[in-house]
């Protein structure tokens, strides 16, 4: 990778640094989002000793857990193992990579957390899993960071796109005013492309240096080969088949009228019995979200939460696209593309801004769609303010189910996203679809 990624992720690395009462930090996520090169690149600016291990790249290093499990015994085998490795009091870190392949290590951390001489990082990329579950888990002793492919805003970094350019989208967001129309148009021709290259930080790299879609294109058909061979790797054998059958059938889930995940579209016949624990097992390993249908509005929304009524997004809009064929790709990056299937348009958009609220932080989003009727909200998150209601447009349609929420009294107001401008209608706030962003 040539070019230094901006990753926001290091300020929470900082924020974490500057506790004094930090504890081990574990940062976890999908394979290939950058977790190493953020982590290596922090450690290399903030310690003046950086001591690292890949328990993939290096299994013999295995040994240095194979005995005692003391931060002494530790410390010492990595000295041996590692000959160059120097512990500097209160100035060094040692990060534990694909932690996962050592559940030695694993079972060791809460050993080393109570080490306070040194700082403590540990990454892996299965860590959500039941994959050779450690002993004894460190509860209590460990922080956690969940991190993800490049967001939007990260991406715009990469373009070259500063923060002054996104100051200014904020004051708009803020202020509820118009964005110029020159800023906005060039504003939708960022997430359009972001739609196709995605977050993976090696394809981003690969089309700001070479400009080239098709080169991204198959750098991710190859990570996606990557994760076929993950699924078979890392899943149990009673998992391993139906979980790549239920990842690879999301770009037709996500092109069907009702997006609702189906399992007879997996398989004729296809029920929760028989792959639920397959869709459990893409989310432990950062794969996808489940976005869950609600009943009623009432705080917290957990408690209207309809568990077998959900649909399914992947953490990568980029890899979504993937799975499409190539005029899929040509028809997003035209804003006229009135021969881009509508069910399918408005698949692609509801996941895109699905990918900028979970990479936002939001660890609960759910949905409405009532069967009875036409009424359908694509996002619903909670605030201090309540609960907050999210339609989304792939075109200029009327928003009859977002106009009949926002009566009630109980909704503060909702967000109209579309590809347009901004606009304020009483408790209706329409916004760009960028400015998710800022949700």
């Amino acid at each position: 990778m040539n070019k230094e990624l901006r990753r926001e992720v290091t300020e929470e690395f900082k924020r974490w640094k500057s506790d004094k009462n930090h504890k081990c930090l574990m940062v976890r996520g999908a394979r290939q989002v950058g977790k190493t090169y953020a982590i290596e690149r922090f450690c290399e600016k903030e310690y003046e000793s950086f001591i690292e291990i890949n328990f993939l790249e290096s299994p013999q290093m295995k040994m240095i857990f194979s005995g005692n499990l003391d931060a002494k015994t530790i410390k010492t085998n990595i000295s041996l193992y590692i000959p160059n490795s120097k512990f500097i009091s209160k100035k060094t870190c040692l990060f534990l990579d694909e932690i996962q392949e050592c559940p030695e290590a694993i079972t060791a951390l809460k050993f080393l957390e109570k080490e306070k001489d040194f700082d403590l990082i540990v990454s892996g990329s299965m860590l959500g899993i039941d994959y050779k579950r450690p002993t004894s888990y460190p509860v209590g002793s460990i922080q956690y960071i969940d991190m993800f492919s490049l967001n939007f805003r990260e991406f715009l970094y990469a373009a070259g796109i500063n923060d002054d350019i996104i100051n200014t989208l904020k004051e708009y967001y803020d202020s509820k005013t118009v964005v110029p129309w020159a800023i906005h148009d060039k504003m939708m021709e960022y997430l359009r492309l972001y739609m196709i290259i995605g977050g993976m930080p090696e394809v981003v790299s690969l089309y700001f240096e070479s400009d080239s879609i098709s080169d991204s294109s198959e750098k991710i058909k190859s990570i996606l080969n990557d994760y076929r061979y993950d699924i078979a790797h890392y899943a149990s054998t009673d998992v391993k088949i139906k979980a790549e059958s239920c990842y690879f059938s999301l770009a037709k889930q996500l092109s069907k009228e009702n997006h609702k995940f189906m399992y007879s579209v997996v398989e004729k016949g296809g029920a929760a019995r028989k792959y639920g624990s397959s869709i459990d097992w893409l989310e432990g390993a950062y794969l996808i979200r489940k976005i869950y249908n609600i009943s009623g509005y009432d705080i917290p929304l957990i408690s209207k939460r309809i568990d077998d009524n959900f649909r399914i997004y992947p953490t990568d809009i980029g890899l979504l696209v993937g799975m499409y064929d190539n005029s899929v790709k040509e028809l997003i990056l035209h804003p006229n593309a009135e021969k881009l299937n509508s069910m399918v348009k408005g698949g692609l958009y509801e996941a895109v801004i699905a990918d900028m609220l979970i990479k936002n932080g939001h660890k609960n989003i759910y949905f409405r769609k009532d069967e009875a009727s036409s009424f359908e909200i694509e996002f619903f998150i909670e605030n201090k303010e309540g609960v907050i209601p999210i339609e989304v447009k792939s075109g200029r349609s009327r928003s009859k189910s977002l106009d009949n929420i926002l009566k009630k009294d109980e909704i503060p107001y909702g967000y109209k996203l579309i590809d347009g401008n901004v606009g304020v209608s009483e408790k209706k706030i329409t916004l760009p679809l960028y400015m998710a962003i800022f949700l």
